[in-house]
């Protein structure tokens, strides 16, 4: 089976145009986007107008073309839309959500999951602890949820998120694969450590802990990851091994940037055009 995964593409038309294209070329059994699909610009909550009159089409495209369409909203996509999205996706049988859900195609099991470990950003719609013992970083200003009449502020960000579920339980809560060794998770977050995590200026990653330990555990065949657009240019390195998975962060910058995987022969290539 042959996959294209692309992430982080904040409603860039011109890539999402690209994409298509790309998918016919490596001749894809499905692509995979991996979050943060929506346009992210000073009104972020027009995102329900990019789902109906571009993502709608764009997902029908590939539905004419038999191309499965495995996808989810990131961080920056309010959760207000979610349900909007959803419906999106459930009009064609080859465009699927694949947030905290599995899907069994061509023999494999994906598995999504797009909660987030905390930032300093204000936006918190997919923002966990990533553990129960995470020490929070100096926040930009006080957290913000989107609701439908619009931002509600968070004076206690620390105190509200104490009270959600981490990422660690949020992995927990995961429906399994029947075996582990033919299942691919896509997972917005990158795991810490890993070189997959890395942003400007920061001596450390930023990553899941959580994550990290999660696949250490279970031994997937493949994690995907995006988020943290410039971490293959800071680090040098796009993926990496934890034991038998192998973990892919393609990253998101100025061009138009995925990864063609092979499942059959665990070939995988980075391409990133102009």
């Amino acid at each position: 089976m042959k996959v294209l995964f692309v992430t982080d593409l904040h409603g860039s038309r011109w890539k999402y145009d690209r994409l298509l294209k790309a998918a016919k070329r490596f001749q894809a059994d499905a692509v995979i986007n991996g979050g943060d699909m929506l346009p992210w610009n000073s009104d972020p909550f027009r995102q329900g107008e990019f789902i109906s009159n571009y993502l709608d089409n764009h997902f029908s495209r590939f539905n004419s073309a038999g191309i499965y369409y495995l996808c989810y909203p990131g961080n920056d996509d309010l959760r207000i839309f979610d349900h909007l999205f959803e419906e999106t996706c459930d009009k064609y049988p080859f465009a699927v959500c694949l947030a905290q859900r599995k899907l069994e195609v061509g023999g494999y099991e994906f598995v999504g999951m797009n909660w987030i470990v905390d930032y300093p950003f204000r936006l918190k719609d997919r923002c966990r602890m990533d553990t129960d013992n995470y020490i929070f970083q100096v926040q930009f200003g006080k957290g913000l949820l989107s609701t439908l009449d619009g931002w509600q502020e968070i004076y206690d960000w620390f105190s509200y998120a104490k009270r959600l579920p981490t990422i660690e339980e949020e992995l927990n809560r995961l429906v399994r694969p029947e075996d582990m060794s033919k299942s691919v998770y896509v997972m917005h977050t990158p795991p810490y450590g890993m070189e997959l995590d890395r942003v400007y200026r920061v001596a450390d990653g930023v990553g899941s802990k959580a994550i990290y330990n999660f696949l250490k555990k279970y031994q997937p065949k493949l994690s995907l990851h995006g988020h943290i657009h410039e971490s293959p240019e800071v680090s040098g390195r796009w993926h990496a091994e934890l034991g038998r998975t192998i973990c892919i962060q393609p990253g998101q910058l100025n061009e138009f940037t995925y990864v063609t995987i092979d499942l059959s022969t665990m070939k995988f290539d980075r391409i990133k055009e102009p």
